[in-house]
């Protein structure tokens, strides 16, 4: 394993301080731990803290060790360990992990190396002029379907070519990174087979409603359908809202059903927060969903990301918001 250290002294800050968010946010967090075992939340709360400072200083460890009354030694030792934790300044807009794992590597990662060494700079974990970017190559990010791909923050970005990965970096040093958006690079449905499913495609109870299938055959969607549903319509928009909400973050929306939805006025996320069980059923029938709207819990993905957004989100159902 590599040696880790901190940074050099002339970067560090002098002081650390949780903003009022994630102070409240750290309470509660060790508040989770029965007494006596606070000190098993050194992870998150270096991790919320790199999250707020964009990588974890000298200072923001010593505050950690003090509020778990933890030797300032476990704490270094945790920081150091994990390759997670960034040890220096990184870019303020983006820190680019590579993955060089062998699948990734087979499919172009040495690529995407050579595009970040171009574009940002020789070395790894070195920024960019303007201190705005920054890359390094890691381990498994875990999409080895889709590879090759990239992590930025807690997003990662799939089925890459150098040339849209020189694109990403344009974008997010131009400060336009929420641009682009995470996941598959190309025409593919999540870790699917390019150009579609090719199994349990038939629909029904059951079946894997695709946003390639699920809304496409038999009037789905239709005006025979709709006005043949089964349950209550929900209370709908005449046009779509300019604050209207991206709706497949919602896990079992993709495109074609936020189109759908869109079709029968439904364009943000409270309103999916309020259905009935009434209307969730007209809904399911009128789309033909087969039953996901309960399967995929739309009503609380919907609820959750109404009142607190993609981070709230993250934090009650462990899994990144697409």
């Amino acid at each position: 394993m590599s040696v880790r250290r901190l940074a050099d002294e002339n970067v560090q800050p002098a002081a650390f301080a949780f903003s009022d968010e994630n102070a409240a946010w750290a309470e509660a967090t060790i508040r989770k731990y029965p007494e006596g075992r606070q000190q098993s939340a050194v992870i998150p709360l270096l991790m919320r803290a790199q999250d707020q400072e964009g990588w974890v200083t000298r200072a923001a460890i010593e505050k950690v060790a003090d509020m778990l009354a933890m030797p300032l030694i476990r704490v270094l030792e945790v920081a150091t360990f994990y390759t997670q934790f960034q040890l220096k300044p990184v870019g303020t807009n983006a820190h680019i992990q590579v993955c060089g794992t062998t699948p990734c590597m087979l499919r172009g990662a040495g690529d995407l190396i050579n595009v970040c060494k171009k574009k940002i700079n020789a070395a790894p974990f070195e920024t960019n002029a303007d201190g705005t970017m920054s890359w390094e190559e890691v381990e498994c990010l875990g999409a080895c379907a889709n590879a090759p791909m990239v992590m930025i923050f807690k997003d990662v970005y799939e089925d890459l070519t150098p040339e849209r990965m020189e694109e990403i970096i344009d974008a997010f040093e131009a400060g336009r990174g929420s641009e682009i958006k995470p996941g598959p690079q190309i025409d593919r449905w999540l870790s699917a087979p390019e150009g579609g499913f090719t199994s349990l495609t038939e629909e029904g109870e059951g079946a894997l409603e695709s946003d390639d299938t699920d809304a496409t055959d038999e009037g789905a969607g239709s005006r025979e359908a709709i006005d043949g549903a089964k349950g209550d319509r929900p209370p709908a928009v005449d046009q779509k809202p300019e604050d209207a909400d991206d709706l497949t973050l919602m896990s079992g929306v993709g495109p074609k059903i936020a189109g759908l939805l869109h079709d029968i006025g439904i364009y943000k996320f409270d309103q999916i927060a309020a259905w009935t069980p009434g209307q969730c059923a007209w809904v399911n029938d009128s789309l033909k969903l087969g039953g996901r709207i309960e399967r995929d819990e739309w009503v609380r993905q919907a609820g959750v990301l109404a009142k607190g957004g993609i981070e709230e989100y993250e934090k009650v159902f462990g899994r990144t918001a697409r």
